[in-house]
C-alpha cells in the first residue's frame, strides 16, 4: 500500500560555498529563484502534497532562515538548530528524527528545485513508495536533458526501479535529484554525530532496498551563480 508522507525534512544547513560569493551574508537556502527564495520553492511543493510538517535543519547564517520561516503556515515549520555543531547530511536527519514521527517521511535539500510535468513529483514519489519493498525511494533526474548538471550521474537504475552507484570510471544515466521518500527505520543503527547520509543509500543498495524514480520534467542543478540565469529561463519558459 502507498504511504502518503505527512512529515518531511528539509536540509538547510549547508555553507553554500560554490554560490559565493551570494552565500557570503545570505544562507544558500535564501538566495533567490525566479523571485523566490531556494527554500519557499520546497516548501511550496510540500504543501501541495498534503504535507503538514516541515523539519529544518540550520547550521550557516541560521537566524536568517529561522526568522524567515517563522511566519510560514502551511507546512508548520519547525526548526532543528544545529548552529553550534555540524552534523552533514545524515547526522542532520538522525538529529531530528523526534521531530518526524514513525512514519516514512520526505526528505529534501532546500536547495532542490524542478519543473513538473502533469503529476507533481512529490506525490509520484509518494504513489510508488512500497515500505514492503523499499526503505529508500530516490526522485531520479536523467543527466541529459537536466539544467546546470555537467556529471557523470550518481547511479543506473534497474528495470524494477532498484538503484546501483556509480562506480568510478563510469557515466551513467540519472543523478540524484534533492528529493526522497525515507523509512525512519534506516536510521536505527545510524552512527552519532556527523555523518553522511549516502552511507544509507549504500547499505539499502546492498539489501536490495534502494530504489529511484524518474523524475518527470526538468530538473534544475542550481550549484552556483552563473546556474541561477539558466534555471530563471526555463521557469519562464514553463510558465509561457
Amino acid at each position: 500500500m502507498p504511504v502518503q508522507p505527512h512529515s518531511a525534512m528539509v536540509l538547510a544547513a549547508g555553507f553554500g560555498t560554490r554560490m559565493r560569493p551570494l552565500t557570503d551574508h545570505t544562507p544558500k537556502p535564501l538566495v533567490e529563484v525566479a523571485g523566490k527564495p531556494l527554500i519557499d520553492h520546497v516548501l511550496d511543493r510540500l504543501d501541495e502534497v498534503g504535507v503538514r510538517t516541515a523539519v529544518v535543519n540550520v547550521h550557516y547564517l541560521g537566524e536568517q532562515i529561522i526568522a524567515h520561516t517563522a511566519s510560514r503556515k502551511a507546512p508548520n515549520v519547525i526548526i532543528s538548530d544545529e548552529r553550534n555543531e555540524v552534523l552533514d547530511t545524515g547526522g542532520g536527519v538522525t538529529k531530528a528524527l523526534p521531530l518526524l514521527g514513525d512514519a516514512p517521511f520526505f526528505h529534501l535539500n532546500a536547495d532542490t528545485l524542478w519543473i513538473d510535468s502533469v503529476a507533481p513529483n512529490l506525490q509520484r514519489l509518494a504513489d510508488a513508495f512500497d515500505p514492503m519493498q523499499m526503505d529508500i525511494l530516490l526522485l531520479m533526474a536523467p543527466t541529459a536533458g537536466s539544467i546546470g548538471y555537467d556529471g557523470a550521474g550518481d547511479f543506473t537504475m534497474l528495470t524494477d526501479g532498484r538503484l546501483q552507484r556509480r562506480t568510478e570510471q563510469h557515466v551513467v544515466p540519472f543523478v540524484y535529484a534533492g528529493a526522497a521518500i525515507l523509512s525512519p527505520a534506516i536510521f536505527k543503527d545510524a552512527p552519532q554525530g556527523a555523518f553522511s547520509l549516502t552511507k544509507l543509500f549504500d547499505e539499502a543498495a546492498t539489501h536490495g532496498r534502494l530504489f529511484g524514480l524518474r523524475l518527470e520534467g526538468i530538473w534544475m542543478h542550481v550549484g552556483t551563480p552563473e546556474a541561477i540565469a539558466a534555471a530563471e529561463k526555463a521557469i519562464l519558459a514553463s510558465a509561457a
